[in-house]
C-alpha cells in the first residue's frame, strides 16, 4: 500500500525527536486504568503476568498490547492506548514480557526482541472467548507483533495489527543506539536495567552466568553477544538480530496492519522504515510523520483522544475489525 500522508502535527515547541521522546516520560499525562491481574502459567515452568481491562457483558473484540524494551504492561503509553480502545468498545489485554511485571521470571532465560512464541501462546490461550482480536505493539513489542503476524498464519481470530516506533531491523537500530552520542542517555538507561536483571539472575542461578566485567558493558552489541544471544539459543548478537528482525517477514503479513514510525525517531535509522515492503504488500499501511520521536507523538491540539490512540482505533474500525 502506498505511504499514507500523516495527519500528525507535533506541538510547536516539541518538534525535535528527542523532545518528543522525553516529554511524555518527564511530564506523564496518562490515565489510571483499573487493571485486573492474571497469571498465565507456561508449559516450560515460567509465567506471564497479564493485565485486563474488560467491560461487563462485552466479549466480541479484544486488543492485545505489547510493551517495549524494559517496559511493562502498566506503562504510560500502554495505559493511554488501553483507555482509548476500551472507550471504543474493546476489551484490552496488556501483557508483561517475562521478568517485566516487577517479579523476576523463574527461568534463567528471559524475553528478547523476537519472542513471538510467548505472544502466540498468549493468543492461543485467550483469543477463543472473542470474535475478533487486534494486536498493538510498541517499539520492541511492535517488532514482536510484526514478527508474529508474518512468520506464519496468525490465529484465525486475529484480524488486524498495529506497530508503533518499531525497530524492524534490529541490527541497524542497535548500531544507532550504540554509536550516536545523542543516544547515550537512552542506551545507558536500558543497560542499567538489563544489567541489574543479569546480576539478579546470577545470584539465583550460581555458576550459570559469567558476570566478570558485567558493569563494564557499554553497548547493546556487547550485552546481546554475551547474554541475550546465548541465553535464547542464538550464536551471537548478529545471529540474534538477523533471525528476530521483523522486516524480512513483512511481505508475508496477511491481515490489515498499520505501521507508525516518526522520521525523527532517535532509535530508528533509515533501515527501520520499510517503504518498499509496505509498497509491495496491500495489507500494510505505513504512516511516517515528520515528527513524533520514539513512542512520543505529543501533538499541538488538545483533543480528548490523543492522535496516536485515535489513529490506531480508527484504523481498526476502518480496515480491521468492524
Amino acid at each position: 500500500m502506498p505511504l499514507t500522508e500523516s495527519t500528525f502535527r507535533p506541538h510547536p515547541l516539541l518538534a525535535n525527536g528527542h523532545a518528543q521522546t522525553i516529554w511524555p516520560v518527564v511530564f506523564p499525562h496518562g490515565v489510571q486504568v483499573p487493571w485486573v491481574r492474571e497469571r498465565l502459567e507456561l508449559e516450560d515452568g515460567d509465567f506471564l503476568d497479564l493485565h485486563w481491562l474488560r467491560s461487563p457483558g462485552s466479549g466480541s473484540k479484544l486488543a492485545v498490547l505489547s510493551h517495549g524494551l524494559e517496559g511493562s504492561a502498566d506503562g504510560l503509553y500502554i495505559r493511554t492506548m488501553a483507555a482509548a480502545l476500551h472507550q471504543r468498545g474493546w476489551d484490552v489485554l496488556a501483557w508483561n514480557f517475562r521478568g517485566c511485571s516487577g517479579e523476576p521470571n523463574r527461568l534463567l532465560r528471559s524475553y528478547h526482541s523476537g519472542e513471538s512464541q510467548d505472544l502466540r501462546t498468549l493468543i492461543e490461550a485467550k483469543a477463543g472467548d472473542y470474535d475478533q482480536v487486534a494486536l498493538v505493539g510498541f517499539s520492541l513489542g511492535g517488532n514482536i507483533t510484526l514478527k508474529y503476524l508474518g512468520e506464519q498464519p496468525p490465529h484465525p481470530k486475529v484480524v488486524a495489527g498495529a506497530a508503533i516506533s518499531s525497530p524492524v531491523d534490529l541490527a541497524a537500530s542497535a548500531r544507532t543506539l550504540d554509536l550516536l552520542w545523542s543516544n547515550k542517555l537512552y542506551l545507558h538507561r536500558f543497560l542499567v536495567s538489563l544489567i541489574a536483571k543479569i546480576e539478579e539472575k546470577h545470584h539465583r542461578f550460581p555458576g550459570k552466568l559469567d558476570v566478570l566485567g558485567l558493569y563494564r558493558i557499554r553497548t547493546f552489541r556487547e550485552f546481546d553477544d554475551r547474554y541475550t544471544a546465548p541465553l535464547h539459543g542464538f550464536a551471537d548478537a548478529a545471529d540474534y538480530w538477523a533471525r528476530c528482525s521483523s522486516k524480512p517477514l513483512l511481505p508475508r503479513i496477511t491481515v490489515p496492519t498499520l505501521i507508525i514510525s516518526a522520521r525523527n525517531d532517535p532509535f530508528l535509522p533509515a533501515e527501520c522504515f520499510p517503504f518498499a515492503e509496505a509498497e509491495a504488500n496491500a495489507r500494510i499501511e505505513l504512516d511516517v510523520p515528520a515528527s513524533g520521536g520514539h513512542v512520543g507523538f505529543v501533538e499541538s491540539n488538545s483533543s480528548t483522544t490523543p492522535w496516536l490512540e485515535g489513529r490506531v482505533a480508527g484504523f481498526f474500525s476502518s480496515m480491521g475489525p468492524s
